[in-house]
């Protein structure tokens, strides 16, 4: 299903203001052919990956620009851009945003002690000269806090989640694992004691505060702080276990993070995470208040933490990251049968997600190659699109490759050789009918590749190197 509409290798880095550029625009740069290449290629490593369904989206500040869907949503049923997921993680996200929220409305601050907020935080704490754990510390996993509370719950096949007040009555059992303000451990108990502290200072419920003050002015109509046992195999998917040795994957038995909802709670889909990523697009230029400032938007996407160990950087809520030295923005998602991601890249002003029904895989690496596809796009809306259509589609390769992909790329032709985590087209000029080059580095004609053609003059495979490879 596919519609127009509204990092796995990323290194560390520390996150600069830039000057917003004009990278991606949509609406003078012709980016029809990107979106065809996109498109083949998340559906053909779907299945090299052996995954059950994916879904992705594009966005910049006005909203979506592309989507589509891709395998199936619970065995039996095609995937739609509509289909809801867990987010796992992005939740924290939002639960990030309310906190800051109430800073801005003078209701707490970002160095409070975690124990001035929460009376009953009672965790063992052997470290005496540690720094309190403060809210800024818990939002940039800075805090010394132990990843999770004190319950099983990420355990095969069950999968059972504390309630708040289980999470609470184990506090007491459990022990800093460093001193605040030392060392990075990501947190889900941590994240989780903020969603408490929302609920303590608002006098709301996590989700009646989260909805009223979030969701419902971003019209994030599809997203819950929980997971509708309702929608379970219908809108929302069916989540499946990490391939097993056999090539199968496994159905995962539903769950609800309860008491660990604030840090890995919430249902989603890329519709939703389109309006998300473009609010904070638009807020990032804007001097008007909109759930909260743009100024405190950028201090969010700011690095607050940088791990002297393993360079990991952290701002409030937020993940901060780069790729090929560009900076990004985010946070990802893994629960048990679910991965998604949320990148942002506030420079070049667009924003990927991916989701995907299964665990064992990783999204990032998906929105690093549909961004590689975007920034190869150099052609203006007056060029021409698909001027080698009959030539298009699938070639068998074997034993080389899988297969190959030719598609027009302007007034080019271009290969992709697949499965590939490196969606980059070889490209070939026309020099003569049924005739190209391959275009070197330097801009220099390469090797002959040859169209052949049937009697009635369809294409039936191309040649190059004297080999011959047969269209599928």
């Amino acid at each position: 299903m596919k519609k127009l509409l509204l990092l796995s290798a990323f290194v560390i880095l520390s996150c600069q203001d830039k000057k917003i550029d004009s990278t991606f625009d949509f609406d003078q740069k012709n980016y029809s052919e990107a979106f065809q290449l996109i498109e083949f290629w998340l559906e053909a490593q779907k299945d090299y990956d052996n995954l059950p369904g994916l879904t992705a989206m594009i966005a910049d500040q006005d909203g979506m620009v592309w989507s589509d869907a891709f395998g199936m949503q619970n065995g039996n049923e095609e995937m739609n851009i509509e289909n809801t997921f867990s987010i796992c993680s992005i939740s924290k996200l939002f639960t990030s945003i309310a906190i800051m929220r109430l800073v801005e409305e003078g209701k707490i601050k970002l160095d409070d002690p975690i124990e001035k907020l929460l009376p009953w935080f009672n965790i063992d704490n052997e470290f005496n000269e540690s720094k309190p754990i403060t809210i800024q510390s818990i939002l940039t996993h800075s805090s010394g806090l132990p990843r999770e509370s004190n319950h099983p719950y990420w355990s095969y096949p069950d999968f059972s989640f504390p309630s708040k007040q289980e999470v609470i009555e184990e506090l007491k059992n459990q022990q800093m694992l460093y001193p605040s303000a030392k060392y990075y451990q990501y947190s889900n108990l941590g994240l989780s004691l903020l969603g408490y502290v929302v609920e303590e200072v608002s006098g709301d419920s996590f989700d009646d505060y989260i909805t009223q003050n979030i969701l419902e002015p971003l019209l994030m109509n599809d997203t819950k702080t929980y997971m509708p046992k309702d929608e379970y195999g219908n809108k929302l998917t069916i989540g499946y276990s990490s391939i097993n040795r056999d090539g199968l994957r496994e159905k995962i038995k539903f769950f609800n993070a309860e008491g660990i909802s604030a840090a890995a709670g919430f249902t989603s889909n890329v519709i939703d995470l389109s309006k998300f990523a473009a609010w904070q697009l638009q807020l990032l230029n804007s001097l008007e208040k909109n759930i909260i400032s743009s100024e405190t938007l950028k201090e969010m996407h700011q690095v607050k933490w940088r791990d002297k160990l393993t360079g990991v950087t952290r701002g409030l809520g937020f993940g901060v990251y780069s790729f090929e030295n560009e900076m990004w923005v985010g946070h990802g998602g893994s629960c048990p049968g679910y991965r998604s991601q949320l990148y942002l890249h506030p420079s070049k002003q667009i924003a990927f997600s991916v989701m995907i029904n299964s665990s064992g895989t990783n999204p990032g690496k998906y929105i690093e190659g549909m961004y590689k596809i975007l920034n190869s796009v150099s052609d203006s809306k007056k060029t021409s699109v698909n001027m080698y259509k009959e030539i298009e589609g699938t070639y068998i390769s074997q034993p080389w490759n899988s297969e190959t992909y030719a598609q027009s790329w302007g007034d080019k032709l271009g290969l992709l050789f697949m499965p590939t985590l490196n969606p980059e087209l070889e490209l070939y000029q026309m020099v003569a009918d049924d005739t190209f080059r391959r275009i070197l580095k330097n801009d220099e004609l390469g090797e002959e590749l040859k169209i052949l053609r049937d009697e009635n003059n369809n294409v039936v495979a191309y040649k190059t190197h004297q080999n011959i490879y047969k269209k599928k």
